[in-house]
């Protein structure tokens, strides 16, 4: 996989001491702090970069959400590849 991939992610992290905003403030962090290409829209945030780059920054956040109070976590994620590089300027750029 060496061509740029986008990567939609959802996480729904459960906790009884913090809002699931707070702490999904907390995962949009760790993915601006990763340097890797995002937007974020009112579901999901898309990634796009290397496939086990996003894969890492995924793990991370898990890790950090973890350890600041979440109990259980939902996470979706969908994956769009090619055999050329996938950017969201190419889906969105006609609606921006």
């Amino acid at each position: 996989m060496n061509h740029i991939v986008n990567i939609a992610l959802q996480v729904i992290p459960r906790s009884s001491q913090h809002g699931t905003y707070e702490l999904v403030d907390k995962a949009i962090e760790v993915i601006k702090k990763s340097g890797i290409k995002f937007k974020v829209c009112p579901f999901e945030t898309v990634m796009e970069g290397k496939y086990d780059e996003i894969m890492q920054v995924i793990k991370n956040i898990h890790e950090v959400l973890y350890a600041n109070g979440t109990e259980g976590m939902l996470t979706y994620i969908k994956i769009q590849t090619a055999n050329k590089d996938v950017t969201i300027s190419d889906k969105m750029e006609k609606y921006e």
